[in-house]
């Protein structure tokens, strides 16, 4: 997985204001699984549904942080894609969101700031009764023109 190459995503020059990416999702309750496998979150909410009866949620939840996962993967995958970074998020939950759920993302590039090489990204999430679940914004760092090898091996020759 390491060592096999694999294709940048869009360098900064390549994008667009209004370039967009629509993802459908099928949250599983394997994704949940892994999740609170790997962060060892036993948050009752998330997982029992006999205490989420009793909270206005009625059901377990899943926890916020995963819907963040699909949309970084998104980004690190799709758009702007390999070799991009995110390093600035502001994203609101505002619904609730379930186990089993199907939910659309849409991203879409707002602005681009060549100088300091980031793009904004608006980001909402919809479920399968259209109900926005999340909202927000991301600044991202888009791949970078890796440099010419063939140039810094002919560096003795000059």
């Amino acid at each position: 997985m390491f060592a096999k190459k694999r294709p940048l995503g869009k360098k900064i020059t390549d994008l667009n204001v209004g370039d967009s990416y629509q993802h459908r999702y099928h949250l599983s309750d394997q994704d949940l699984l892994l999740y609170l496998g790997i962060t060892n979150d036993a948050n009752p909410l998330y997982l029992q549904h006999d205490y989420a009866s009793q909270t206005p949620y009625k059901r377990p939840i899943v926890p916020s942080v995963v819907l963040f996962g699909v949309v970084s993967s998104i980004v690190s995958m799709q758009l702007p894609g390999p070799g991009s970074h995110i390093i600035e998020q502001q994203l609101s939950y505002p619904s609730p969101v379930y186990h089993e759920s199907k939910l659309d993302f849409h991203l879409q590039i707002s602005s681009i700031d060549y100088e300091k090489h980031q793009i904004r990204i608006s980001v909402t999430g919809r479920d399968a009764t259209e109900k926005v679940v999340l909202r927000g914004t991301l600044i991202v760092c888009p791949a970078f023109e890796p440099e010419s090898m063939i140039a810094s091996s002919l560096e003795n020759f000059y």
